[in-house]
């Protein structure tokens, strides 16, 4: 089944966001570019195709949603949506796709040295955060994926994903079909983080391009994502890369990978972390070097996910895990806000979706 398994150290960046979806393309570009990122590959939008065609889901799917146009009603919208996810979760993928899926984790594990190593699962549809229209957040992402099958599992929940109330809704306010958007999925090394965060080339309170600013938690983003721990907010020069301004935050809750339980869970945040800075002065440069790095490869302002790995020794660069344009403008729903709010900031642009 050629084209189906896409790996980002291998796939022409050129066309990796059309096959790959757009976080994980950009990935795949930002690689080829010299930019650190996890190793990895991709089920294509192609497979997403083929299993939809092969399991008799494309006539489903176009026979749910069809008949709704954009004043659709939000009830008929639920019903068609679950209607939708309801097939896609209970057809299983197809043994020969199944197989290379499979065979691709295994691969991904001996890579990083180990057997059933973690991995995050991330939902990369086709048309996502493009300049009209971002989706962010909308799609799923499952952390500490630990085995073939899980892996299996959680590429088909990303697939539905395309298909709850909230995404079809948007798709429809936004005059996109539903099959000019076939999802690929990303399935990643799963840096293990000392801390993560996400960066803004540009202010997303004030718009100001003269600075970087630089959300950050220990461990994983997941706690941030639910509201459930303010991060620390730095706010760095770009001109000189003085640091303006460190603002600690009492973060109680952490995103750490359980063992036992083979995936990243929510925890109380030990008592020695809660007022403690997350990043150091080092560190700070490394993430804002790694945003411009990244905004200098596109030419326009970006918001970036980057996990700082607890393996990672100082003047290595950050790993980027995800990076999307700045597309917010000063008016409508997606406006700037003239407040700051780091849980609802998180969930809009990064993290672990």
């Amino acid at each position: 089944m050629p084209g189906t398994i896409a790996w980002l150290d291998a796939i022409d960046p050129q066309r990796a966001v059309q096959a790959c979806g757009a976080k994980m393309g950009r990935l795949a570009e930002l690689r080829s570019a010299g930019v650190r990122v996890p190793r990895g590959f991709a089920v294509t939008a192609e497979a997403y195709r083929r299993h939809c065609a092969n399991a008799g889901l494309a006539e489903v799917i176009d026979a749910a949603l069809d008949g709704l146009g954009s004043d659709a009603e939000v009830g008929r919208i639920a019903t068609a949506a679950q209607a939708v996810r309801a097939a896609l979760t209970s057809r299983e993928i197809g043994a020969d796709l199944a197989g290379l899926i499979t065979e691709a984790y295994e691969e991904l594990s001996l890579r990083c040295l180990g057997a059933n190593v973690p991995a995050a699962v991330r939902s990369s549809a086709i048309g996502e955060d493009s300049a009209t229209s971002s989706f962010a957040g909308i799609f799923d992402t499952y952390l500490g994926v630990c085995d073939g099958d899980q892996v299996l599992e959680a590429v088909r929940r990303c697939w539905a994903s395309l298909f709850t109330a909230r995404a079809v809704a948007y798709r429809l306010r936004a005059g996109v079909h539903h099959r000019d958007m076939p999802m690929a999925v990303g399935v990643l090394e799963l840096i293990h983080a000392q801390a993560s965060g996400v960066a803004f080339s540009a202010s997303p309170v004030t718009g100001r391009t003269d600075r970087i600013v630089i959300e950050t938690s220990w461990g994983w983003g997941a706690a941030v994502v639910t509201g459930l721990v303010t991060p620390d907010h730095i706010e760095v020069g770009k001109a000189d890369g003085r640091t303006l301004r460190y603002q600690v935050a009492t973060k109680k809750v952490i995103s750490a990978f359980d063992c036992a339980a083979g995936r990243v869970v929510e925890s109380d945040m030990p008592a020695w972390l809660a007022d403690r800075r997350v990043l150091d002065d080092e560190q700070i440069a490394a993430v804002a070097g790694a945003v411009l790095a990244v905004e200098r490869h596109y030419g326009y302002p970006v918001d970036v996910e980057w996990v700082l790995g607890r393996q990672r020794r100082a003047g290595e660069p950050v790993c980027i895990v995800q990076a999307r344009p700045v597309t917010r403008t000063g008016t409508g729903t997606d406006a700037i806000p003239t407040t700051w709010d780091p849980a609802a900031m998180a969930a809009k642009y990064a993290f672990s979706r």
